[in-house]
C-alpha cells in the first residue's frame, strides 16, 4: 500500500502562485507514474500533470506554461508549481501514484485550492 498526503493549498488572488506537496510513504519502491488532479464543483476530475517513473512530464492544455510537476525521488515526493492562477483553477487538487504488476491506483485526501478574481 501506498499512502499519499498533500498540502500547500489554500485562497490566492488571480495571478499568484502556490505550490503543492504530496508526500509518498508505504510501499514507495512499487510506485511508477505520480501526479495531480483536479475537481471543480459540478465538474469530473480532470487529469492536471504527472510525471513518469523515466522522468517525463505531461500536462493538460489550459496549465500549460503556467504549472510545472516535479519529483524528489529522494523525498519521495512530487510537487506542483502553480503560477499564473486563474479562477478557474480553483478546484480541490488530488495526488496520485500508481504501480504496475499488479496495476493499483492511490490517492491523497485532497486540498483545496481557490484563486479569487
Amino acid at each position: 500500500q501506498v499512502q499519499l498526503v498533500e498540502s500547500g493549498g489554500g485562497l490566492v488572488q488571480a495571478g499568484g502562485s502556490l505550490r503543492l506537496s504530496c508526500a509518498a510513504s508505504g510501499s514507495i519502491f512499487s510506485i511508477n507514474n505520480m501526479g495531480w488532479y483536479r475537481q471543480a464543483p459540478g465538474k469530473q476530475r480532470e487529469l492536471v500533470a504527472f510525471s513518469t517513473s523515466g522522468g517525463s512530464t505531461n500536462y493538460v492544455d489550459s496549465v500549460k506554461g503556467r504549472f510545472t510537476i516535479s519529483r524528489d525521488n529522494a523525498k519521495n515526493t512530487v510537487y506542483l508549481q502553480m503560477n499564473s492562477l486563474k479562477p478557474e483553477d480553483t478546484a480541490v487538487y488530488y495526488c496520485w501514484a500508481d504501480r504496475l504488476s499488479p496495476y493499483d491506483a492511490y490517492w491523497g485526501q485532497g486540498t483545496q485550492v481557490t484563486v479569487s478574481s
